[in-house]
């Protein structure tokens, strides 16, 4: 890791003396710089810990401050003061995510390995996974499972774990993002479960799928001008969605009928673009899941939808909050990912 020169930072964080100070004053530096989160924290004081700790080698979820066991009055070594200085001079002076400088994420209590071939692992789709919130759209027929702009693999490793019973394949276009996913599925030992392969869309995605996961390219484009400096560190390829966001949304809801089984399940994500994708889209009813940023950022389609939506051309949307499956749906006998699953 390079050390950057800034003596104001290295000054802050060479006095820190416990952990608890390194974190109070890391997290006043990143403040001070005005750094953008969102790659798996909301905040700076959250983001230091993250910083310190990992530089310490410590677990993430160490005790600190007035937790019962805190460690976060443990005395630093100068030496080490030095290596968490290095290290917020850098993700300051880089703008980078601090994942990519740490090369670990967790999402839904489960770790995975990143760099800048793949953006962080940040999906809310992770939180349908590990709360069973799809299962009830499942049965005892779903066997096959695609997890469609894969990236860096993180929700086709999280579905393998929440359902045992199914094989799961995760795609991309990039070559580079599935390069991290080989790490992870590989991490998690689910190479016998989980395939991965190249494919721009669904076109080389043989067959038809009981449930496809997509978290696809769908930022529009004024917003791709106003991202901050750590959003546009990573691969503009798996945020870019056009004008409207909506580009690959539009042909992904065209061709997903034909590589759906009869009662499969399309879970889509579609962040803070609901305006642009029901303007898109007035003639689809859809399922609005619950996340913990609201009930506009997940979306759950089922086939016969699509299929009605490319016969019966424009109309009006019927938006609705998921709340229950259709009728004829069976909860598969099996479960969710947490935390502790690897």
């Amino acid at each position: 890791m390079a050390t950057l020169g800034n003596p104001a930072i290295l000054h802050t964080l060479s006095y820190g003396g416990t952990v608890d100070e390194l974190v109070a004053r890391g997290a006043a530096c990143l403040t001070a710089a005005g750094v953008a989160f969102g790659h798996g924290t909301s905040n700076a004081h959250d983001e230091a810990a993250w910083l310190v700790l990992w530089c310490l080698g410590l677990p993430l979820d160490t005790p600190l401050g007035g937790d019962p066991g805190s460690q976060g009055g443990q005395t630093v070594p100068a030496t080490d003061q030095a290596r968490v200085a290095a290290l917020f001079e850098e993700r300051i002076a880089s703008r980078k995510p601090a994942a990519y400088l740490t090369h670990e994420a967790w999402l839904a209590g489960v770790p995975f390995y990143v760099d800048e071939r793949s953006i962080v692992p940040r999906s809310f789709i992770a939180e349908l996974l590990a709360d069973g919130r799809i299962d009830p759209w499942l049965s005892d027929r779903t066997r096959r499972v695609l997890d469609l702009c894969t990236g860096g693999g993180s929700l086709a490793v999280l579905a393998a774990l929440a359902w045992p019973e199914v094989d799961v394949t995760g795609a991309d276009i990039s070559s580079d993002a599935l390069a991290v996913a080989r790490i992870n599925v590989d991490r998690h030992g689910l190479q016998q479960r989980v395939h991965l392969l190249p494919s721009d869309g669904l076109a080389a995605c043989p067959g038809r799928w009981d449930l496809i996961l997509c978290n696809p390219p769908y930022v529009n484009a004024q917003s791709m001008a106003r991202l901050p400096a750590e959003y546009r560190a990573e691969p503009a390829l798996a945020l870019a969605g056009g004008s409207d966001g909506m580009d690959f949304i539009r042909r992904l809801l065209a061709e997903a009928p034909a590589h759906l089984s009869e009662d499969a399940v399309l879970v889509l994500e579609i962040g803070n673009e609901r305006a642009h994708f029901e303007a898109a889209f007035p003639d689809l009813p859809v399922f609005w899941m619950e996340t913990s940023a609201g009930s506009d950022q997940v979306v759950l389609i089922t086939r016969q939808a699509l299929q009605n939506l490319g016969v019966a051309g424009a109309g009006r949307s019927r938006p609705a909050v998921a709340e229950s499956p259709a009728p004829g749906y069976r909860r598969p006998h099996s479960s969710s990912a947490t935390g502790d699953r690897k």
